[in-house]
């Protein structure tokens, strides 16, 4: 997806279409944001009802449960005889009483007839005070909470619904709008035709696997097995079948605005991903007589669907922020400085790193804020190339700040590390790579062009342009610090997802009804085609959930096929073949640093993660790796490899948002020329790598200075 295609006017007959067609993800979306917010405000009630009514956890059931059915006893001696009676007529019933003697001790009958008697008496004196409690109010309150409660249940028990509805539909938006990522664009007629049948191959492979893998748990269940949610194979049958017809179609109706022609080793280059892996899967599942094999682990991945649902509401929340004016004014904050590129770039990455923490993943921060970023950085004198380069490095620079999702994910499969030692440890890491990026910018990035204003034109100039960004400083402050208020619960990686939408769609209301500004991406666009500007809060969230939609199929398709990739390495024992004892450190650091770099290069990083602690994790912990020290350097291994070709993920997305480079150094130069886009950000990520990589192991001081703690020996 281009620059010049991000944005296309359209007209009033096909605002209707449009709408439809975002209205499914929205509520999917909606959904997963109330489920987050009411799951907090649950919890919240509960604790507000607790401290309001002592018995508040008795009294909000209060209906459900009876009066006790027992009695007080009024006369103990005649309770005596009725039991002791009673005892007689059993024992006489018995032909063995006589065996174990006949004897009736009436002492213990009483002692046991007046302890069931204050047992009964205390239950019906709580029964009482309930009885007395439960007035207009705490009724009320009660009935709110557990209306609440049952609505979250319902949203929460079906998450695994959600998510296959989510990946479903938005893989077929990503593919009605041909927007899956590939290593190149399709530029020829034999591009898309070897793009459209390499997705309507894999698509049928995904068909038909969910189809065996459905029967076969069928079967089961018709033979007893208790098998649960079985009715998710329906799901997974029907959407990817819809997706081989989509493709079916797209195949007898190719485009006809492309040039005819094309050159089959770059139309093999423009395969999608998620087909290439799908695919080569499904070969080697075959070889092995697991046909079923991707369904299996597609049905794995759903075991973590509030993860990945949150990874939606994530890429909503840069699609958002990319439909609002902030990243400019951000910006217009630096203008007055007039830094020379190179600084600028090095300001770039470090304001950008907050931003990439908040969005859950390195590739959706490029996704919302990416052509914004390149803009200023072109705007500023920078060059194509370490415009292009800085915009994917920044996509790289906050994922291990809180209170980013990869992190959260890392400490919740493994109990060795924890969120705070990550976070602490990634905000040292943040500051070697920018570090690292200003040594070799400035080392081989040419002459410096430019000099910084002076303080007396840059602070007037600063201090203006803030201004206008106190209100979203207050919309922004004043739902942390309603949250924080009504909900006792700051701002983390746990409350994330839900408070970022609420913001961001704050902001949206605000720019669209008190500033009454206009879409940002719309306004050249429409302008040109004289058209007026879209200013409508809501034709902004549905166009923000349309982009997202495309963005979330095409994510979400290729973590899907990655988890199955992951599998097929974790079954074919390839990882198994690497010794549990190494006998050295520095060679298990090397090895695992090249398999790390790897893995980041052909997966994502949520799939990548489960793989690698399933299989890595305990090679490095039996070598005598600290895990903080392993993690670390697993996610930034994971960065590196999603800046390094073949493949380079966040590259990718960079030409997805900004475009191919035009620049004639870009198209004509040297190598070096051509491809430093892709050199600096390998240089740079590989050096603060390999520093991170040894020197916690070369000396104690490297150890806390990399990760912030004491060594553990």
């Amino acid at each position: 997806m281009t620059a010049e295609s991000r944005v296309q006017p359209v007209s009033r007959s096909g605002v209707w279409p449009q709408t439809l067609a975002s209205l499914p993800m929205l509520v999917i979306l909606v959904l997963t944001l109330l489920a987050s917010v009411g799951e907090t405000l649950h919890s919240r009630l509960l604790e507000i009802g607790g401290a309001t009514w002592p018995e508040y956890f008795n009294l909000r059931v209060i209906d459900q449960v009876g009066a006790p059915d027992c009695q007080v006893v009024v006369d103990p001696d005649a309770a005596v005889d009725l039991a002791v009676a009673a005892k007689q007529a059993e024992k006489s019933a018995d032909p063995f009483a006589d065996v174990f003697g006949d004897q009736i001790d009436r002492e213990q009958i009483r002692a046991s007839v007046m302890a069931t008697s204050r047992a009964c008496e205390r239950q019906l004196e709580k029964w009482e005070r309930l009885q007395s409690l439960n007035g207009p109010g705490v009724q009320a309150f009660a009935l709110m909470e557990t209306g609440l409660a049952q609505a979250v249940l319902l949203v929460t028990g079906n998450r695994r619904v959600l998510l296959g509805l989510m990946l479903l539909f938005c893989a077929a938006a990503a593919t009605l709008g041909r927007q899956h990522i590939a290593l190149r664009p399709v530029e020829s007629r034999r591009d898309d035709r070897v793009a459209t049948v390499s997705q309507l191959v894999a698509n049928g492979l995904l068909t038909a696997s969910t189809w065996i893998y459905r029967q076969q748990e069928l079967a089961q269940a018709d033979a007893g097995m208790p098998l649960a949610h079985l009715f998710m194979h329906d799901i997974w049958v029907t959407g990817f079948g819809i997706l081989t017809l989509i493709s079916l179609l797209q195949l007898r109706q190719p485009r006809g605005e492309l040039p005819p022609g094309g050159s089959w080793p770059r139309a093999l280059l423009s395969v999608p991903l998620y087909s290439v892996m799908c695919i080569s899967a499904s070969i080697q599942f075959a070889f092995h007589g697991f046909y079923h094999g991707i369904a299996v682990y597609l049905t794995m991945m759903a075991e973590l669907s509030a993860l990945f649902l949150n990874l939606g509401l994530y890429v909503w929340v840069g699609m958002l922020l990319a439909r609002t004016h902030l990243p400019r004014k951000v910006f217009d904050v630096l203008r007055p400085w007039r830094l020379p590129p190179k600084w600028l770039g090095v300001t770039v990455l470090l304001l950008t790193a907050l931003p990439t923490a908040y969005s859950g993943a390195s590739g959706i921060f490029i996704l919302a804020a990416g052509l914004t970023l390149y803009r200023e950085l072109r705007r500023a004198g920078t060059s194509e190339q370490l415009a292009l380069a800085t915009t994917a490095i920044s996509g790289s620079m906050g994922t291990m700040l809180r209170p980013c999702l990869l992190v959260v994910i890392v400490a919740t499969l493994n109990n060795s590390v924890t969120t705070d030692e990550l976070f602490s440890a990634g905000a040292r890491v943040l500051l070697l790579t920018a570090s690292v990026y200003a040594v070799y910018v400035f080392l081989i990035g040419g002459p410096s062009q430019g000099r910084i204003a002076p303080l007396r034109e840059a602070v007037p100039g600063m201090l203006r342009a803030l201004v206008p960004l106190m209100p979203y400083v207050a919309i922004f402050a004043g739902v942390i610090l309603l949250w924080n208020v009504l909900l006792d619960r700051g701002l983390d990686e746990f409350s994330a997802p839900a408070i970022l939408p609420l913001i961001l769609l704050l902001v949206l209301a605000f720019e669209r009804r008190v500033l009454r500004s206009a879409d940002p991406d719309a306004d050249e666009a429409l302008q040109a085609a004289g058209m007026p500007l879209p200013t409508g809060f809501v034709s902004s969230v549905l166009r923000a959930t349309r982009e997202s939609s495309a963005l979330i199929g095409a994510l979400l398709m290729l973590m899907a096929l990655s988890v199955s990739v992951g599998g097929l390495i974790e079954r074919s024992g390839l990882l198994e073949m690497f010794p549990e004892q190494l006998g050295s450190v520095w060679l298990t650091l090397t090895l695992l640093m090249g398999l790390l770099v790897f893995i980041g290069m052909i997966m994502d990083p949520y799939g990548a993660v489960l793989l690698v602690n399933a299989t890595l994790a305990p090679i490095a912990l039996n070598n005598g790796i600290n895990p903080l020290h392993f993690w670390v350097m697993t996610v930034l291994a994971f960065e590196m490899g999603y800046l390094t070709p073949p493949v380079a993920l966040n590259h990718l997305l960079t030409r997805q948002v900004v475009g191919v480079p035009t620049s004639p150094e870009s198209l004509y130069g040297s190598f070096w020329q051509r491809n430093f886009r892709f050199i600096l950000p390998v240089l740079v990520m590989g050096t603060t790598l390999i520093a991170v990589t040894y020197l916690p192991a070369l000396w104690d001081g490297g150890f806390r200075l990399m990760l912030g703690i004491q060594s553990a020996g």
